[in-house]
């Protein structure tokens, strides 16, 4: 296919592989029935093989961050940890995130995709979901509840029915829709429009967005802040999260020398504020905050204050406390995939147990690179893209740029009516749950 080629700038791979954007005419996409076409459509050239090697490092991130701050969870609330308290990473250690609902809930949702396609309904998402037998906590335990009691989605993490919709559950395991979107943030978006509405609501749901989004395009940048705005672009400016993160950045640029400032302040206004917390889980409320905008801030404190490296990103996001295991999950995952694995820290993956597998799914870590570029190939497909072959007979995703929509605003202090979603009795099995075959 003809077109114009044009060199991006700004944006190299850490090969140092010049990218290019392909940008169609009207005339080359005019329709054979004559449908009108845009004035030009822009595409932008990933390799497959950068693709998987940058995917495969994104998972790596999220398993090492998470294993690495396990012991930490929720033992430092509303303060930060020193450094000798950070734990020793063991090369065994990413093995951890087999037994970590970050992951393995993840594990779920790419089933239902891989099974029942990238359209697939929340109410099968939703039954797949209500049909998992792993351990729960807050928003993802809630919304799991009211599936098996047959409140379908989006009322099944709507606040008429939980109390955990701002929780920061569909952020952990929200990575999948970046991972398998590459280049596409409103792919990703809509997908937490299938799945983050199975747990959560208003900014528990941007939370998840946010994070994707990121992903999307940290396969073509690897500059934290513009990571950021990306993330930023699919949630709704006016809603709280927004606000959070924006803040965080300000106070970056404030004092960019100094992240225990920018933690300060963070907690000052999005902890002890309880404005900020109308919708946050009670449990302890004068110390525990697993709301998503004070962890999705600590996230952005990592990524911003870690400069590029690594671990000092997932240390900054342990450190802030709280959800010190998710947080330098989150960060660790989207930084990794925008180096790609020659950044993976020295031995932090080394003894990967290649034939283990997550809590409730059959997946190795080959059958997940497996699935998920499989996904991302049909993602592509779908969003009008296409894979072609270079003269060295490499393969190259050609990914559409996208406008992204953002999710209109809602807020779980004063929501939108619940819509009245149920299962019938059909879709019930013995147990009372739903089950897999009669949305």
């Amino acid at each position: 296919m003809s077109g114009i080629l044009r060199e991006t700038t700004g944006r190299t791979s850490r090969r140092g592989a010049r990218r290019w954007i392909v940008v169609l005419t009207s005339a080359l996409l005019a329709t054979s029935c004559g449908a009108p076409a845009p004035d030009k459509v822009e595409f932008r050239a990933l390799p497959v093989a950068e693709y998987r090697d940058r995917m495969a490092a994104g998972w790596l991130g999220q398993m090492i961050g998470v294993s690495w701050g396990a012991p930490t969870e929720f033992q430092f609330l509303n303060r930060i940890f020193p450094e000798s308290a950070v734990p020793k990473f063991r090369t065994s250690l990413v093995n951890g995130s087999f037994d970590q609902d970050d992951l393995y809930v993840e594990m779920t949702f790419l089933a239902t995709l891989d099974e029942h396609g990238l359209n697939v309904s929340p109410r099968q998402a939703g039954i797949d979901f209500a049909n998992s037998t792993y351990p729960l906590w807050h928003a993802n335990e809630a919304g799991r509840e009211n599936l098996r009691a047959g409140i379908a989605p989006p009322d099944s993490g709507h606040p008429d029915f939980t109390a955990h919709s701002d929780d920061i559950d569909y952020q952990i395991e929200s990575d999948f829709a970046g991972l398998i979107s590459p280049g596409l943030p409103d792919e990703a978006r809509l997908l937490g429009e299938t799945f983050g509405r199975l747990v959560t609501y208003g900014d528990g749901l941007y939370g998840g967005q946010f994070m994707s989004c990121m992903y999307t395009e940290a396969f073509f940048d690897s500059d934290p802040a513009r990571l950021v705005d990306a993330g930023l672009a699919c949630i709704p400016d006016e809603s709280q999260y927004s606000e959070a993160i924006r803040d965080v950045v300000a106070w970056w640029r404030e004092n960019p020398d100094d992240w225990e400032v920018t933690w300060a302040l963070a907690g000052e206004k999005y902890h002890e504020n309880r404005e900020f917390r109308k919708a946050s889980c009670t449990a302890l409320p004068d110390q525990l905050n697993i709301d998503a905008k004070l962890n999705g801030a600590y996230v952005v404190l990592g990524l911003l204050y870690g400069e590029g490296d690594p671990r000092r990103t997932m240390e900054i996001a342990m450190r802030s406390g709280q959800d010190s295991d998710c947080n330098p999950s989150s960060a660790g995952g989207v930084l990794l995939t925008a180096l790609g694995l020659d950044a993976v820290p020295e031995g932090m993956a080394a003894a990967l147990d290649e034939e283990a597998t997550w809590i409730g799914s059959d997946y190795t870590f080959g059958d997940l690179l497996a699935v998920s570029e499989r996904l991302a190939r049909e993602q592509v497909h779908a969003a009008g893209g296409w894979v072609e072959t270079d003269p060295s007979g490499e393969e190259v995703f050609m990914i559409p740029v996208q406008d992204v929509t953002p999710t209109p605003l809602e807020q779980s202090w004063d929501p939108l009516p619940s819509v009245g979603s149920r299962y019938t009795e059909r879709s019930r099995d013995r147990r009372g749950w739903a089950v897999r075959s009669t949305p």
